[in-house]
Formats: structure tokens, C-alpha cells, sequence
């Protein structure tokens, strides 16, 4: 069974990380929920208080397959000022595991050389910072072992690319239509 771990920062947003962990749970993909703030519960940017499976200071990142950053602005910041995260991301990528990221967070990415050569997307507001990318307006694009999608809009697009890549495109196409949802 395939695992990854969700980081919730303050100010994140919300739709963007809980529809991951939604759908990749309904495909039984093992979802940690990560605290950042060494609190058990994280603000979203819109206030809404979710209770976290772990903090950050509990994980052994060797048993997780993908890391994965939800966006917000301010969400996005805390992300990136964390620095055990920074350096765990820089060890996935270098050692080609997934990574994916949406909306703000992708950012992330450009800022650490990531992105050269790949195509990638973010929010249109943070395109500036996806450095050596070829940007598209794509929902979502994968990139080898890099996955990068556009905002709030397009988080189910991104969810079922990460179910994809986890479990198969089969597996993805089926969880779309259990949940009624139309990829055109």
C-alpha cells in the first residue's frame, strides 16, 4: 500500500489539502495528515481548525512513497520557512521519489532548482517563481517524478493524478466516477 504525508502549515488552504487526503484515502492510499506547528490542530486560511494524524517531529520519511504541499499564500510561506521540510523534499527529489505541490506551493519548488526543464503549473500569481519551468495553464502536470497543479479549482484534477500515479490511471478514472466527477 502506497503512503504519503500531507503538510498542513498555518494559513493553508483548506480544499486544496482535504480533497488529497480525501480521495487518496477513498483509494486506500495511507494519508498522514502533518502538522508543522507542533500543534495537533492547524488553521486553514480560512479559519477552519483540522486535527492532524502527526507533527512533523514523529515522521520517518523513509516509509513515505510522496510528500505533498497544499497551497495558500501564508500556508505556503510557513511551508517553505521550514527547514527539516526543505531538506526532506531535497532528499526525495534528488533520490527521485514524488513530490507534488499546488496552487502557491509549487513556488517551493522553483526556488530549490526543481523545476528545470519540467513543465509545471501553479497559481497564475505565482508563476514567476517557477524557475527554469516551461509554465502551462494545465490543471495538473507530471513531470517524472514531479507534480505540480493550479489552485482550489483543480484540486480533484490533482488528487486523482496523485491516484494515478500511486495506483494506476484505471484506478483513477474509476474514483473519478464514484465521485460524479467529469474530466474533459
Amino acid at each position: 500500500m502506497s503512503k504519503l504525508a500531507v503538510f498542513f502549515a498555518e494559513g493553508y488552504e483548506e480544499i486544496e489539502a482535504l480533497t488529497v487526503v480525501d480521495i487518496c484515502r477513498r483509494c486506500e492510499i495511507q494519508v498522514d495528515m502533518v502538522s508543522m506547528n507542533n500543534e495537533w490542530a492547524v488553521a486553514g486560511s480560512h479559519g477552519i481548525n483540522v486535527e492532524m494524524d502527526k507533527l512533523f517531529s514523529q515522521l520517518d520519511f523513509s516509509e513515505y512513497d510522496m510528500l505533498v504541499l497544499p497551497g495558500g499564500k501564508l500556508g505556503t510561506e510557513n511551508l517553505e520557512a521550514h527547514q527539516g521540510l526543505m531538506e526532506q523534499l531535497g532528499a526525495f527529489y534528488r533520490d527521485g521519489k514524488y513530490i507534488a505541490a499546488i496552487c502557491a506551493a509549487p513556488s517551493i519548488f522553483g526556488h530549490r532548482g526543481f523545476l528545470n526543464g519540467r513543465r509545471a503549473c501553479s497559481y497564475p500569481s505565482f508563476e514567476s517563481h517557477l524557475v527554469g519551468a516551461k509554465v502551462t495553464e494545465g490543471p495538473v502536470e507530471i513531470s517524472d517524478h514531479v507534480i505540480t497543479s493550479r489552485g482550489m479549482g483543480t484540486a480533484i484534477d490533482f488528487s486523482l493524478a496523485i491516484v494515478g500515479v500511486l495506483c494506476g490511471e484505471e484506478k483513477a478514472q474509476e474514483t473519478a466516477k464514484t465521485i460524479v466527477y467529469r474530466q474533459d
